[in-house]
């Protein structure tokens, strides 16, 4: 590991392909942003009735965004179909109801229900905003239906006494509940009035609604086409590739050239290498706390207010919990990138600078305040104890899923991945010396460098920045930080720890890290674009999005076609988890959970990704249960799986291979990846599936009503994945049997002092 090379190890062409493709899809995503700013679905600076009467405003739309986003709304329901799953979405619900009561509004004054049908439906689609004076008009029945609506909003955000099903806020005062429904009518008006110059609305055509008049686009059912058409060439193309040229994928390192396999308990680990220690400890509590908080999720399915007969709700609202298990799920995964990262590099770098140890230590305290600070934030916003003029942006919630702390703590977090940056490099600082730029001792800081830099991404919006702009820059960290770049430092990680047990070579390792770069900046980049197929952004975004999100499904196809070969790296002997005196391989279930990251890669984010991403699918399940289905496979089967395979490497080197810690990752593993398939194959998937046909029965409104969780057959399956939510649980506490063992071995005798 010590071999400088100062030249480059692969061909340049591979570094010259990276940088181009890598060049081409940024450079598609600064075209798109460029246009989706100047294409911006409209804020009216007034809404008025046909009398002149001013029914809201353009500072009332943005006073019931902060609403939404303090009393932390995206994660109750959902907004142009983004956020939770389980209450409603305010775009379809405030359309949906605004419909039926302009048709009541036009039966009164005598019209047969077909003319009453046709002239709401006209109305709805009718785009009467004035550019010049920034005015949108109602009609009388929209403007009666929008007085209407003030007071259902009311009556629904009312006293928690008065309210039924899930815990809602409760909005005190009448000028916030006239202002929160301001927001949902302008979201609503977007998904149903003509975008001008097309065919469709603001959100193309969705959600589907026939009385709103909103069908699937010709350009949806196209793309949906084109974009199998990509997956297939493109996948016959790559395992073309493959099946040409044997230096690509997986392979063993030869006799000559592989390094020797250094048994953890000889391995002198460093100061720094001490401090993960303490990492793992929070790393372990994090999961358990999310995990016990996705059990109450999935308990609010079939008991909306409380837990067996307790009532919960009024003290962990679901907006709340949920809250807390998104974050949670993040901070989790984000501590074990960090730990693996400062474990890793001074086995890569040979030796470690003093004091390393200490900068640590400060990343550590960092750490823990922001997630104490957020979550408690966070608390404080959804109960209402943070006024809305007050600092609830920077100290509560900004109430954006997946980016729910405030801003404050974000500004935190990503100065606390610089110093984790600041650490690595500090490093590798003498390894880098005299070293190629292409080669993998500068693709592991390239990497750590885009985690801070991407994630950083989520700050590129304020708070006074309208959802449709919001939404654009928030996937940039939901898909690039996440799917993308956090992908790319695991590859990166993954082939240095097989090099380290000496079963693959550096070449072997540099090429997969190539190709990972490559497929993922052609097919990763531009595919951010299918989060926002319907969140306002011109159909364009929507065309390119389908078409090169279908593409990122064959990086995954590629894990799967190599699964063998990665399989067999599992030990020294490359053909099983035994070593040649019979002793077992120390890294076997650190292995395993390797080998349950490609299987759920493969199978939740690329079959289960790919089955919704399609536009004409999107169009009809985006906030169902299908998409919960990918999220729990894609997050928790990839990243968690992930953060427990760094976490069993590293256990290795602070525990004997005793019988005690082999039995208590064994257990975590069965059980956590047996718990996950339980609970999407018995329950998410199936109530997916019903709940997309009930939508295509009936609507989309229909489909997310409280009343469709109710049907027997739907209870049944919600009552079906307990078994798999206990089985997961039972698979954390080894997790944290295993960090405590850590925890008070991390001064284990022998360990050496830094160089």
């Amino acid at each position: 590991m010590n071999v400088r090379e100062k030249n480059m190890l692969l061909s340049p062409e591979w570094l010259i392909t990276a940088v181009i493709t890598f060049i081409f899809g940024f450079s598609v995503l600064g075209y798109l942003a460029l246009l989706n700013r100047a294409d911006k679905p409209p804020i009216p600076s007034e809404v008025r009735s046909p009398d002149g009467t001013v029914l809201y405003t353009g500072d009332d739309i943005l006073g019931g965004q902060h609403l939404f986003q303090k009393y932390g709304l995206m994660q109750y329901g959902t907004l142009f179909g983004h956020g939770a799953y389980l209450g409603p979405d305010f775009t379809a619900q405030y359309l949906r109801i605004s419909g039926e009561k302009a048709l009541i509004f036009y039966s009164g004054q005598g019209l047969s229900p077909a003319e009453a049908t046709e002239k709401v439906r006209t109305e709805l689609k009718a785009n009467t905003y004035s550019p010049s004076s920034g005015v949108i008009t109602f009609t009388s029945a929209q403007a009666s239906a929008h007085q209407e609506l003030i007071s259902y909003y009311r009556d629904w955000f009312g006293p928690p006494e008065m309210q039924k099903g899930l815990r809602r806020p409760h909005l005190k005062v009448p000028e916030d509940v006239r202002r929160i429904t301001a927001y949902f009518s302008w979201a609503a008006w977007l998904s149903a009035a003509q975008r001008p110059g097309t065919s469709h609305s603001y959100t193309n055509n969705w959600p589907p609604d026939d009385l709103a008049g909103n069908k699937p686009t010709p350009g949806m059912l196209m793309w949906s086409v084109l974009s199998l058409v990509a997956l297939l060439s493109g996948t016959g193309l790559i395992l073309f590739i493959f099946g040409r040229h044997e230096l690509l994928g997986w392979h063993a390192a030869d006799e000559f050239s592989a390094r020797k396999f250094q048994p953890p308990e000889e391995v002198k680990l460093t100061p720094s290498q001490r401090t993960v220690a303490w990492y793992f400890l929070v790393v372990a509590g994090l999961f358990l706390l999310q995990g016990v908080l996705g059990g109450v999720n999935a308990h609010y399915h079939v008991e909306r207010a409380g837990f067996y007969g307790f009532p919960l709700g009024d003290l962990l609202p679901y907006n709340l919990s949920r809250m807390w298990h998104v974050q949670l799920a993040l901070f989790f995964v984000a501590s074990s990138f960090l730990a693996m990262g400062i474990f890793l590099t001074p086995m890569i770098a040979g030796k470690e600078p003093r004091h390393q140890d200490k900068l640590a230590l400060i990343l550590l305290g960092a750490l823990t305040v922001v997630v104490v600070g957020s979550m408690s934030g966070e608390a404080l916003s959804l109960k209402g104890l943070l006024e809305t003029s007050g600092p609830w942006f920077w100290l509560g919630s900004q109430g954006w899923e997946y980016l729910d702390l405030g801003r404050l703590w974000q500004i935190l977090l990503t100065a606390g991945m610089i110093i984790w940056l600041v650490i690595l490099v500090r490093g590798m600082k003498d390894r880098l010396k005299g070293e190629h730029p292409g080669n993998m001792p500068w693709l592991f800081i390239y990497s750590a460098a885009s985690i801070p830099l991407f994630y950083a991404a989520g700050m590129l919006y304020g708070k006074n920045t309208n959802v449709t702009q919001i939404e654009f820059w928030r996937f940039w960290v939901v898909h690039l930080w996440v799917e993308d770049f956090l992908e790319l430092f695991t590859t990166i990680m993954v082939a240095y720890v097989f090099m380290l047990l000496g079963v693959v070579r550096v070449k072997v390792a540099t090429t997969i890290i190539y190709l990972d770069i490559i497929l993922y900046s052609v097919g990763g980049v531009i595919g951010t674009m299918h989060h926002l197929y319907f969140s306002g952004t011109p159909e364009i975004h929507m065309a390119l999005g389908a078409m090169f999100s279908a593409m990122e499904v064959i990086p995954l196809l590629l894990l799967t076609y190599e699964a063998w070969a990665f399989m067999r790296l599992g030990a020294p002997t490359g053909t099983s988890m035994l070593s040649t005196t019979g002793k077992m391989f120390p890294h076997k279930w650190a292995v395993m959970f390797l080998i349950a990251v490609g299987f759920w890669n493969f199978l939740g984010a690329g079959v289960f990704g790919f089955l919704i991403n399609l536009p004409i699918v999107s169009y009809y399940e985006i906030g169902t249960q299908w998409t919960a289905n990918h999220g729990h496979g894609a997050m928790m089967g990839v990243y968690g799986m992930l953060s427990l395979g760094f976490f069993m490497f590293v256990a290795r080197y602070f525990l004997p291979l005793d019988r005690a810690s082999n039995r208590a990752m064994g257990i975590a593993f069965w059980c956590t990846n047996l718990g996950l398939a339980w609970m999407m194959f018995v329950n998410l998937f199936p109530v997916g599936f019903l709940q997309l046909n009930q939508i295509l029965a009936t609507s989309y409104w229909q489909g997310r009503q409280p009343e469709f969780f109710m049907q027997p057959l739907v209870r049944l399956f919600e009552w079906l994945r307990l078994p798999g939510d206990l089985l997961f649980l039972a698979g954390i506490l080894p997790v944290v049997y295993l960090a405590l063992r850590m925890f008070m071995n991390r001064n284990r005798k022998g360990l050496s002092e830094a160089e």
